[in-house]
């Protein structure tokens, strides 16, 4: 297998009649999908997507990828062909727009409706084109075929892209349920088309290649909210990804069968699911959906609440039930909530917060450790083996996933029969090129994280996330002084104020009388540089609070000279 190498240099120049691959996101975690595909000096990039900060980095909202590889050479992309509707795909493509407003999206039909409305929040109009299963379209030296898949969301698709280097097969995110909901099976056949034909790379969905077996129907789900809304006495409220459409359609038909009102929580979730009712992916009968404000006349046991939230983020509608603090939702005793939803990696930690403050309050929680209600969207082992012998790829690229996932994909191509050597094992910024039917590593670029805060995009770097930890874990100590700027002796001070260390206002006496001692010593030997004493002090102060406390809070002094 090729490993990525840490001294891994820039890649050479792309070889004449070669296909460069280089994954900006993706690769190594899950999110932020983005693939950037190179041929003749034309660029095709497939998926934008976001990933969603952890614990240890505080104030961040997404994180994107990288587009300093792009910025150069905008002109030179063709287009930005979207698989699908999720936010590990799509939530990058509004700063990508703001970058190159002109560059085409290509996607189906839903998938650029949930793009557009997010765009609109973002005052973006973009140039788009539509596209189904089975279309061909022609972007730049890049010859695409599109072909359904089926996922934990509609109108899903896989991207077959062709070149004079070869023939590259994406699948994107992608399952095999032989009984969906919306009888749109993963096209099968017309992989196997392309197997027949030779498929030079398969670039395949990694996130459940530990998980072996086959998928459980989405259908089998049904049964399960039917029982859960039986034996509930009062109000349900499921949580679901925003964009999951066919399970929301599960909680509308359950919720029409026992006689209840539904009413959607969450400017995410009532957008979507507008979209998806607007474009018939949704069947709402007429009634059942009513306003929030119109729950105070509803009585409890004939209220369904389908809400975000079901990945714990704190901001979010269930996050804010769990804490009391929702304007229009309190939970009560008896109230039952279903977590309708897969764990994110690195989410666990904030959802069984969650569901601990839900049943503080009373509430019944039920979730797929409890009860079957939540299938994954992503085909695990004996799928991703199916998928392998049915195409026959002359090389393989795992993506999507974490490097446990990789790996395991990984072996099952080998196990295939696809040679040890052909199997490309990559992360993020690697360089992956496609040479007579052969793919090899070649080099490496930059593909860090870009930080989103608030507004601010890119602003935010490790030194300031490093800060951030640091004042969140240690606190901050400021310490100001007051020092003759001729002789450099303190005229004032020092002052000393804490936060986030110490309640105990007495807590710094002891330091004082070294920071003057040592201001003394300074001035004798004729120091009176504002940034020479500013080090002093931060070094006095943090040898005693080490020595003192075992602890290392920020430290921040302040000499001001008169």
């Amino acid at each position: 297998m090729s490993h990525p190498h840490p001294d891994l240099g820039d890649p050479p120049p792309l070889a004449s009649g070669a296909l460069r691959i280089v994954a900006l996101g993706g690769l190594g975690e899950i999110g932020r999908n983005m693939t950037v595909f190179e041929y003749a000096g034309r660029l095709l990039v497939v998926d934008c997507g976001v990933l969603f900060p952890e614990t240890d980095q505080p104030g961040v909202d997404l994180i994107l990828p990288d587009f300093g590889y792009l910025r150069d050479r905008w002109d030179d992309v063709d287009a930005v062909v979207l698989t699908h509707g999720h936010e590990d795909h799509i939530g990058g493509v509004p700063y990508l727009l703001r970058e190159k407003p002109d560059v085409p999206v290509v996607g189906s039909r839903l998938t650029l409706a949930l793009v557009e409305g997010k765009l609109r929040e973002h005052r973006i109009t973009p140039y788009t084109l539509e596209v189904r299963e089975g279309q061909v379209e022609q972007l730049g030296p890049f010859r695409c075929e599109f072909f359904a898949v089926n996922h934990s969301l509609p109108d899903a698709l896989g991207v077959a892209i062709g070149s004079d280097a070869g023939v590259v097969l994406h699948t994107g995110d992608f399952k095999m349920d032989q009984l969906p909901l919306d009888g749109r099976l993963t096209d099968l056949g017309g992989w196997a088309r392309l197997g027949r034909d030779g498929i030079d790379l398969l670039m395949s969905d990694s996130t459940n290649a530990e998980v072996p077996g086959f998928v459980v129907p989405e259908r089998e789900i049904g049964p399960v909210l039917d029982e859960v809304f039986r034996q509930a006495s009062r109000r349900i409220i499921v949580a679901c990804f925003a964009s999951h459409v066919h399970r929301v359609q599960q909680v509308l038909d359950a919720a029409a069968s026992h006689g209840r009102q539904v009413a959607f929580i969450g400017r995410s979730m009532v957008r979507n699911m507008g979209i998806a009712r607007d474009l018939g992916y949704l069947t709402i009968p007429p009634g059942l959906i009513v306003d929030l404000d119109a729950l105070t006349d509803i009585a409890p046991e004939r209220i369904v609440l389908i809400s975000t939230g079901s990945q714990g983020e704190p901001m979010s509608a269930l996050a804010r039930m769990a804490n009391r603090d929702h304007r229009h939702v309190r939970i009560e005793p008896d109230d039952t909530v279903v977590l309708a939803s897969s764990l994110v990696p690195g989410n666990e930690t904030a959802v069984w917060r969650v569901v601990n403050g839900l049943t503080r309050w009373g509430a019944r929680v039920v979730h797929k450790e409890t009860a079957l209600v939540h299938v994954s969207g992503h085909a695990p082992a004996g799928e991703l083996l199916y998928v392998l012998n049915l195409t026959r790829p002359s090389n393989v690229m795992p993506i999507h996933g974490e490097w446990r996932h990789l790996r395991a994909h990984a072996e099952l191509a080998v196990q295939t029969g696809v040679p040890r050597e052909n199997v490309v094992l990559a992360e993020d910024g690697v360089v992956v090129d496609l040479v007579d039917g052969r793919a090899r590593i070649v080099g490496a670029v930059p593909a860090g994280y870009v930080y989103v805060d608030g507004l601010a995009v890119g602003d935010v770097g490790e030194e300031s996330l490093k800060d951030r930890r640091i004042l969140g874990g240690e606190g901050f100590v400021t310490c100001v002084v007051v020092v003759d700027s001729v002789t450099g002796k303190v005229a004032a001070g020092p002052e000393i104020l804490a936060r986030g260390f110490s309640e105990d206002a007495a807590a710094f006496e002891d330091v004082r009388p070294l920071i003057e001692d040592a201001l003394a010593d300074a001035a004798r030997e004729g120091v009176a540089d504002a940034h020479q004493l500013q080090q002093l002090v931060r070094r006095v102060i943090g040898k005693w609070v080490s020595d003192t406390y075992r602890r290392r809070p920020m430290i921040i002094p302040v000499v001001v000279e008169v």
